[in-house]
């Protein structure tokens, strides 16, 4: 590959030129892929479940009352609403509107999209509203009166940027933003984060913590648990390094005796700390992915009595874990099925028992809480196949269905089964398959692989609709990269060992041919951001397994990857491409730098967002602007909102889906 890369003029997102030959290849993809009949049907199935007034309108719990945010086709940019437990048992709850975000887009000639509330405790009266323009995490960020359902004029407000606020009390918040030239990391994120007190402007907000340019972000937060109110400064390292403090009254800052690469939580009088590497404490060490306890004061003072609360093995890892005010629930995965604990600290120490009354299907997850004052949780439980039921429980006092989900496709006679394929290196990697009766259509393989995120099953009715209802096959793969084995099934494949992720999914394609269930003809890929990396990497590098290839909001330019929007943050994940050693493992699979003109590709879609200000649309432009150049079967298409989950409304959504089952319908069907 030449030094000089032609195609840099593309990653300036917005400039005329860029944007000229982005409408051009959207045109192309519209023509090739938008105006089809089946297109319209996909798209229009597929917004109906987006949009259906049956769907479930989850919640989470502020105080007295049960919040919720609701997209429809009549509200595309969606409702900030509450209602109470009461009502909400009720099959038609009354909502109290708190803010609508498309009748403030109107007013303020904004494409405002949602981003999320920080509501203040105990009085949960003011909330701290994150607006971004077209889905982007770049977000402003306005002070909200939720009695007078309206923002404050005067109140905490911030300019567009990615920005991280939090309260202390009603007249002070920690706020991290861009305060000027050298305030944000090299990935974009806060590194100065202030204490600002209300009716004083930014520029007299006093100085917290600096991190160090090349950190990834600094963050402070406050703990308002009455009776152990703590602040906590936590600096990001890297991805998964972190240096943590207690700032004390005075402003001390308290550096917490802990693994930089640990993660760790505290709740009232208890810190719990998870494992990422062996951790060596006196003459005891505690291997990856075990959970810990003890008292937090007793620890900051020098103690290191740890209590074992979970030590994962071969097939079991920890996937979360949530407090409420008395108990300890964790969610563990084994062989990537999902069982819920409860863990009870007393005067005897902690015991341990399973969560009554969790539904047998295929994914369950404790999804809400409510630490402060009582033993509530709320349960999410779906299957491949089983539309999501909601639950509410309290520990030891049984749980409540409040929530069931129609049915968005007909699952009758589907099959949904686990087989285990062989890497290269031996190692067994479960994947998942989800199939008509008839089992004899196109498969869909899809896979993430990084950052320690785990893929369990879970009800979509956009895959059901658009595909296994139409007689396609569905394969889920947990390669390696991702979390479904705790920390090591991560770490063994992170940086100079990320081929393994790779070999891992090539092996389940592989295995798929073998059993019957595909041929490289009928099997086609799907991957977004780190995912879209993957399928980019199956697409230079194993393309005979494959019949087609979808890569959306995708890395795929290694050697400048951290150069653009968030990219510094990934480099513990990826490795540096700056440096000599570290382009030596990252050259061998980066997509842009291996797809080459005398290549035998399959047909490929990239999709992405203008808006993506995560992962740069460059990757994608450049990547298909070589393919083109170089005569490839390829399409593109650019979506000018919805940030780097590609649409800012239902319609977008509806659309960017269709678009991609029509490619995918076009390139496998079996005639």
């Amino acid at each position: 590959m030449p030094d000089e890369d032609p195609y840099l003029w593309l990653e300036d997102v917005t400039g005329d030129a860029p944007l000229d030959w982005v409408r051009e290849r959207n045109s192309e993809t519209a023509a090739a892929l938008a105006e089809t009949p089946r297109f319209a049907a996909l798209r229009d199935e597929i917004r109906e479940v987006l949009d259906a007034d049956d769907r479930i309108p989850y919640v989470v719990r502020r105080g007295e009352h049960l919040y919720n945010f609701w997209m429809d086709a009549a509200h595309p940019r969606g409702l900030w609403r509450r209602t109470t437990l009461e009502e909400y048992r009720k099959d038609s709850p009354a909502w109290e509107v708190l803010l609508d975000v498309d009748a403030l887009g109107e007013a303020e000639g904004e494409s405002w999209v949602w981003e999320g509330a920080a509501v203040l405790r105990p009085d949960f009266r003011h909330a701290l509203v994150e607006l971004s323009r077209g889905g982007a995490d770049a977000a402003v960020v306005r002070e909200f009166d939720l009695e007078r359902r309206e923002f404050v004029d005067d109140g905490f407000t911030l300019p567009e940027a990615k920005s991280s606020v939090g309260w202390i009390d009603e007249d002070r918040v920690y706020v991290g933003t861009d305060f000027g030239p050298g305030s944000m990391t090299s990935s974009g994120y806060p590194r100065i984060v202030k204490e600002w007190r209300r009716g004083t402007p930014l520029s007299e907000a006093t100085t917290v913590f600096e991190g160090k340019p090349d950190d990834v972000a600094v963050r402070v937060a406050h703990d308002s648990t009455e009776g152990f109110e703590r602040d906590f400064v936590t600096r990001s390292i890297t991805f998964f390094r972190s240096e943590r403090f207690l700032r004390t009254e005075d402003g001390e800052l308290v550096k917490l005796d802990l693994p930089e690469d640990a993660r760790y939580s505290v709740h009232r009088e208890w810190l719990v700390v998870r494992t990422r590497t062996a951790w060596r404490v006196g003459e005891a060490e505690y291997g990856p992915g075990t959970l810990l306890a003890a008292r937090f004061d007793d620890y900051l003072a020098g103690a290191r009595e740890l209590t074992v609360l979970f030590e994962p093995d071969a097939h079991t890892s920890l996937d979360y874990y949530a407090w409420t005010r008395h108990h300890l629930l964790l969610g563990t995965l084994s062989d990537v099925k999902t069982a819920i604990r409860v863990l009870t600290p007393g005067d005897d120490g902690w015991t341990d028992e399973p969560l009554a009354g969790v539904p047998e299907t295929g994914n369950a997850e404790v999804f809400d809480t409510d630490p402060d004052t009582g033993d509530e949780f709320f349960l999410n439980s779906s299957g491949f196949t089983e539309p999501a039921t909601l639950s509410r429980g309290e520990v030891g006092a049984g749980v409540e269905v409040l929530k069931q989900a129609p049915a968005f496709f007909d699952s009758d006679g589907m099959a949904v089964d686990q087989f285990f394929a062989t890497s290269e290196d031996g190692t067994r990697v479960p994947y998942f398959v989800v199939r008509p009766d008839a089992g004899n259509g196109p498969v869909l393989l899809t896979g993430y692989g990084g950052f320690e995120v785990s893929l369990t099953p879970s009800y979509s009715g956009t895959t059901g609709r658009a595909w296994l209802a139409r007689g396609g096959t569905y394969v889920v793969a947990n390669i390696r990269g991702g979390g479904e084995y705790g920390p090591d099934w991560h770490t063994a494949a992170l940086r100079e060992r990320r081929r393994f992720a790779y070999a891992d999914f090539a092996a389940v394609a592989a295995d798929l041919h073998a059993r019957g269930i595909s041929t490289p003809a009928t099997l086609g890929v799907q991957g977004g951001s780190n995912g879209g990396l993957l399928t980019g990497v199956m697409l230079t590098r194993y393309p005979e397994l494959f019949g087609a290839v979808v890569s959306q909001v995708p890395l795929l330019d290694m050697k400048r990857y951290h150069l653009l929007l968030a990219g510094a943050s990934w480099m513990a994940e990826y490795g540096d491409p700056d440096d000599e050693g570290d382009w030596a493992f990252i050259g061998e699979y980066s997509p842009y730098q291996n797809v080459h003109s005398g290549g035998n590709y399959p047909p490929s879609l990239f999709a992405t967002s203008t808006r993506d200000d995560r992962v740069h649309p460059g990757h994608a432009r450049k990547m298909v602007a070589r393919m083109r150049e170089q005569g490839h079967d390829v399409l593109y298409h650019e979506n000018i909102e919805g940030g780097h989950g590609g649409a800012a409304d239902n319609g977008q959504l509806a659309a960017k889906w269709a678009m991609v089952y029509e490619f995918l319908w076009q390139r496998l069907t079996i005639h």
